[in-house]
């Protein structure tokens, strides 16, 4: 499970899990707006990781950015743990 602290957004944090196949699960976003976040983590589970955070990245909504956009900002998040833990 990853945990992602957002920015400048009603949401204030992301959690969701990614399997062996890059493909993420259990998206939850904590605050916000419920329904429309919880259709975009429905819409976005099973897909691969690298294509959400593509389709997702730079949807504007207020300071910048938007929950989708924060969710795109969160995988490459996740991509950067990973990559840390591997040169360690």
């Amino acid at each position: 499970m990853f945990v992602y602290y957002t920015s400048g957004t009603c949401s204030r944090q992301i959690i969701f899990e990614v399997d062996e196949n890059n493909k993420i699960h259990c998206v939850k976003f904590i605050g916000g707006c419920s329904g429309n976040l919880q259709g975009v983590g429905k819409l976005v589970e099973g897909h691969d990781i690298d294509e959400i955070e593509k389709t997702l990245s730079g949807i504007k909504c207020k300071n910048n950015t938007s929950c989708p956009d924060q969710l795109s900002k969160a995988i490459a998040a996740y991509k950067n743990s990973l990559l840390e833990t591997k040169n360690k």
